[in-house]
C-alpha cells in the first residue's frame, strides 16, 4: 500500500472513529433513562396572618386580611355591595356580589345560578368538591365549590339565611390558570375564604 492510500485510510477510520462516538453519545442522551426535571417556581414569601372586621353599607359584614384591599364592583352590570376583596400580591381577588332574596322562586334561581357557574368550568376541571355550610347560629347556610384542574375560578361558594340574604363569592386569579404555579397561593388563600364563611354575620 503507497503512502497516499495509507493517508486516505488513516481519515477514513479516524472518521468512523468519531461518528461512532458520536453515535453513542446521542444513545445515551437519548436513552429511557433520560427524564425531565420538573418545572421551577419562585419561592413565594407569604405575609403573616392577621384579619379585621369588614362591616360595609351593606346587609352582611365578615372579617378579611389586613393584607386584603376591598374594591367596589365597577362594571356595567354591577350592582350595589357587589365588591371585590383584592390580594395584590398574588394577583389575585374574591368577588362578591349580595342579591337580596325576595320569594323562594328568586331563592332557588341563586341556587340554581351558583351551581351552573361552578359546573361551567367542567371542560377545564378535572373534578368539582361539594362542601356543605350550616352555621345555625348565625343563620347561614350555603355550598362551597373546590373546582380541580386549570379552571378561571378555583373557589365558589354562596351563602344565605334563604329567606332574605345571598351572597355568592368566586375566587379569581388574573392570570392563564396552571394549577401547578398557583397551587401554594391557592392554598393560602383557601384558609382567608374559610375565615370569610366562618365570621360572614347578617345585618
Amino acid at each position: 500500500m503507497g503512502h497516499l492510500e495509507h493517508d486516505l485510510m488513516r481519515k477514513y477510520l479516524g472518521h468512523l472513529l468519531i461518528l461512532g462516538f458520536a453515535a453513542s453519545a446521542w444513545a445515551a442522551c437519548t436513552s429511557a433513562d433520560y427524564s425531565p426535571k420538573p418545572r421551577g417556581y419562585f419561592r413565594i414569601e407569604f405575609p403573616e396572618r392577621a384579619y379585621h372586621h369588614f362591616s360595609p353599607d351593606c346587609p352582611y359584614a365578615f372579617d378579611m386580611p389586613d393584607y386584603a384591599t376591598i374594591e367596589p364592583d365597577r362594571t356595567a352590570d354591577a350592582q350595589p355591595c357587589w365588591v371585590d376583596v383584592r390580594f395584590p400580591q398574588f394577583n389575585a381577588r374574591i368577588h362578591l356580589s349580595y342579591v337580596p332574596v325576595t320569594n323562594r322562586e328568586t331563592f332557588n334561581e341563586l341556587v340554581e345560578d351558583a351551581r351552573t357557574f361552578a359546573f361551567n368550568h367542567t371542560v377545564k376541571a378535572t373534578a368539582i368538591d361539594q362542601q356543605r355550610i350550616s352555621r345555625p347560629d348565625a343563620g347561614v347556610y350555603g355550598l362551597k365549590y373546590e373546582i380541580k384542574g386549570n379552571a378561571a375560578s378555583s373557589i365558589q361558594f354562596f351563602l344565605t339565611d334563604s329567606t332574605d340574604h345571598y351572597l355568592r363569592g368566586a375566587l379569581y386569579f388574573h392570570e392563564k390558570p396552571r394549577l401547578d404555579s398557583i397551587q401554594p397561593v391557592l392554598d393560602y388563600i383557601r384558609a382567608d375564604i374559610d375565615t370569610l364563611i366562618q365570621t360572614l354575620r347578617w345585618k
